[in-house]
């Protein structure tokens, strides 16, 4: 691989791309590998300055790079083969679509010539992926691959961040060319008018009853720290949206909770008579406005001041008063210059609020000998605040959403498309990349069986994740809603498990099984002092199916109607 005048690349195909990646600062990739791509993994041989990790199954990698561009805000580097390669990297791709985080999947694909006759694992991407992605292209000349990466890079970041995919014929790779030199990308970022700066100003003086609404993509901890001191200073009441519980410390006084699945009531009654919302990152998707009941569609019963990178996301759903096309960054950095009154009439609300939150966030007695609300306090407690929690989907995650108390801006991942299977790949490229922190995956049975697999990739790039396996004996989200809608008639919902702990073990990891209360942080200390990845299978009364109500009184109140 050569340069000749500083203008120009030579080489082959994989060369050029790999040397691309490394100009866009790309340090870590993940993949299974497959013959499609056999001249990016030559080339990877000779380019020390990025780490391949080396997964079990496709959507396993696809998540880690998901995860990846969550925790940096740059585009997470997954590349898979051809075929059942890139169907099984799909999962990871959605959720990096509805989550809006930067990815570029890399997928192998048959040699040109072939192409059109369904050869062997043959699938056309742009069709394939054509709803899962900003962008899907092939890059069918080799001297293009620096335009391509340029414009993936730039794709992926701008706007409403997002997942590419670019398909890489096999022949192609392998193609000896001269390509123009390749530049490091740079992020776009939309910015918040002077005006609209004023006008917002304006707005809050004249509210009454202001609500904050934070998350999406976007944010780093200085863009967090400053949206901290303007609430601050205004004394507003902040919510996080649906999974993004780590854009502000929950233990501040202007909190007052997460606004997703199991909403406190207070809180939802909070946001519907709220006369001004002010939202920044969320798209106000179906989770985090209650199945679309919290506000009026079109036109919200409140003023709504609307902050979103993507103008394509304003007024999709909500007829905004005020619509910013602005990035969460670039916002918080704005209105910093808005001087609040002396004391805001609010101030007493915004006190109220938080009070609510402390409430709701408290224990509560659950049927059985492991009360998972107080494992969640301890964990508050006793973790650092810059612990990461991971997690995929299932009634076990609400434990953790209600009870835990996350404090600093990139220690929560977990998916707003609800995917399981995600916290046991996410923990290990969160684990990977902050190795000097302490990661938890959660996971339900069901949940750890969809991508467990990953404990391999932990154990053997040395990553010593704490997996928290919650065992209950069954897909227990779709049972509760079984016994909602037909009490009593179970159906394809009961799961017969291995035993995890010799699975953990298997897979050279620590393992121990819990199931009292009392047990749990004598084995989380074990678990932690293995140095190797540790696993802890948590027995949950299968009754004890939500904080609120056990399985039988669901199904006694289902029969009742």
């Amino acid at each position: 691989m050569r340069s000749n005048d500083g203008l120009s690349l030579e080489g082959t195909g994989g060369e050029i791309l790999v040397r691309c990646l490394k100009t866009h600062g790309v340090d870590t990739l993940y993949c299974v590998p497959g013959e499609s791509y056999l001249a990016v993994l030559d080339a990877l041989y000779d380019a020390p300055e990025i780490r391949p990790i080396v997964c079990r199954q496709e959507g396993g990698a696809a998540m880690m790079a998901d995860a990846y561009g969550k925790l940096t805000g740059r585009p997470g580097i997954c590349f898979v083969t051809r075929g059942p390669g890139a169907t099984n990297a799909s999962a990871g791709v959605h959720i990096a679509f509805q989550d809006s985080t930067p990815m570029i999947l890399f997928v192998g694909q048959v040699a040109r010539e072939d192409q059109e006759r369904e050869a062997f694992q043959e699938i056309d991407y742009r069709r394939m992926y054509g709803q899962l992605a900003k962008w899907v292209a092939e890059i069918d000349d080799a001297r293009r691959i620096p335009e391509f990466l340029s414009r993936a890079f730039h794709t992926a970041t701008s706007g409403r961040p997002g997942p590419v995919v670019l398909a890489l014929p096999e022949d192609m790779l392998r193609d000896r060319v001269t390509a123009p030199a390749c530049l490091a990308y740079e992020p776009t970022e939309s910015a918040m008018g002077l005006g609209q700066v004023e006008r917002l100003g304006a707005l809050l003086e004249a509210a009454e009853r202001p609500f904050a609404l934070i998350g999406g993509a976007g944010w780093d901890a200085t863009a967090c720290e400053r949206f901290r001191r303007f609430a601050e200073a205004w004394k507003l009441p902040v919510g996080a949206a649906f999974r993004r519980q780590d854009h502000f410390d929950n233990t501040h006084g202007c909190y007052a909770g997460d606004v997703g699945i199991g909403i406190n009531p207070k809180l939802a009654k909070r946001v519907k008579e709220a006369d001004l919302l002010l939202v920044v990152g969320p798209r106000l998707g179906e989770m985090t406005t209650g199945g679309y009941s919290l506000i009026s569609i079109p036109e919200p019963q409140g003023r709504l001041v609307h902050v979103h990178p993507d103008p394509e996301e304003l007024g999709r759903v909500y007829r905004p008063t005020m619509a910013v096309a602005a990035d969460p960054r670039s916002f918080a950095a704005a209105v910093q210059s808005l001087l609040p009154p002396a004391e805001p009439a609010w101030a007493a609300g915004t006190e109220q609020a938080h009070r609510d939150y402390l409430d709701w966030n408290a224990p509560v007695e659950i049927v059985g000998r492991l009360q998972m609300a107080k494992l969640m306090d301890w964990l508050a407690e006793t973790l650092p605040a810059d612990a990461i929690l991971c997690n995929g989907a299932g009634n076990y995650a609400t434990w953790i959403h209600r009870f835990y108390r996350f404090r600093r801006f990139g220690s929560q991942l977990a998916p707003t498309s609800g995917s399981m299977g995600y916290g046991v790949p996410a923990a290990v490229a969160a684990k990977l990349r902050h190795p000097e922190r302490t990661v938890l995956a959660f996971a339900g049975d069901g949940c750890f069986m969809m991508h467990g697999q990953e404990f391999a990739t932990a154990a053997q790039h040395g990553a010593a994740v704490i997996f928290v396996v919650v065992d209950n004996g069954m897909y227990g989200t779709i049972r509760m809603h079984q016994e909602r809608n037909y009490p009593g008639r179970i159906s394809a919902t009961s799961l017969s498990n291995p035993d995890f702990v010799k699975l953990a073990e298997a897979y050279g990891g620590y393992g121990e099984r819990v199931e009292r209360t009392e047990d749990f942080a004598g084995a989380f200390a074990r678990a932690q002092a293995a140095g190797t990845p540790a696993l802890l299978h948590l027995i949950l009364d299968p009754e004890a199916i939500t904080p609120l109500k056990s399985l039988s009184q669901i199904r006694a109140e289902a029969e009742s109607k």
